[in-house]
């Protein structure tokens, strides 16, 4: 019983974290748009450090809400939960940030409710709805994957994969790179994964930070700007 219920952990985990999995992860390129047209990122090589760089910006800020929602769930604190979310939200520091995240958030939280008879992903999509608070995608991720029974641990791998993922799938589309390219990349971060989790699961709130003020600035433009081929 007990290998029967790893392998349907493992089966959640692949499904929450398949690029095909509908929340809406293929209409967003985390500012990789505009970092292409500015000629920012035109290779391999700048492409492999602007992945690195949303990782670990993804990691100290929205992968430690991730963790906390996680362990506010197992604690039955539905009001942590919307902390952590207010939180996150004000942390935020462009609109288009807030966008992805609300609109991604929503969109889990209503698979949550379709997929597990679960009284608190129920409620928490019912705040959403009545605008109690705003949704954010981490917290959602934090909640899914402690009602799936996934570890902490495989969340914040969940996540980090979901973060560069999104950023080598919309490459494709705007970069000259390959597959083969892609691939490397993300084997190369991934050695990464572990320290950024041992780091990450200790921090408090009060101690997110993300400070990589290109990213913030390229998507301050892409609010803006001409490119079209994802959502802004």
């Amino acid at each position: 019983m007990s290998e029967q219920n790893d392998m349907i952990k493992v089966m959640r985990l692949l499904q929450f974290t398949d690029s095909q999995f509908p929340v809406g992860t293929f209409s967003f390129s985390n500012g990789l748009e505009t970092a292409s047209f500015e000629g920012i990122v035109k290779d391999a090589k700048t492409l492999k450090e602007f992945a690195r760089s949303q990782s670990h910006q993804a990691a100290y800020s929205d992968g430690v809400a991730c963790i906390h929602s996680y362990r506010a769930y197992k604690a039955g604190d539905f009001g942590k939960c919307k902390e952590i979310d207010r939180y996150l939200y004000a942390f935020k520091m462009n609109d288009e940030a807030r966008l992805m995240a609300t609109r991604m958030g929503k969109k889990l939280a209503e698979l949550g409710v379709r997929l597990y008879s679960d009284n608190f992903v129920k409620e928490w999509l019912k705040e959403i709805n009545d605008g109690e608070t705003p949704g954010m995608y981490p917290v959602a991720q934090g909640i899914m994957f402690a009602i799936a029974g996934i570890s902490e641990k495989d969340l914040f791998c969940s996540h980090q994969y979901g973060v560069i993922n999104m950023v080598l799938g919309a490459a494709l589309r705007c970069v000259k790179v390959s597959h083969y390219d892609t691939q490397l990349i993300l084997e190369s971060l991934s050695e990464d994964i572990e320290r950024l989790y041992q780091e990450a699961s200790k921090m408090e709130l009060k101690d997110m930070n993300a400070f990589y003020p290109e990213l913030d600035i390229l998507a301050s433009l892409h609010e803006k700007g001409n490119m079209r081929m994802f959502m802004n």
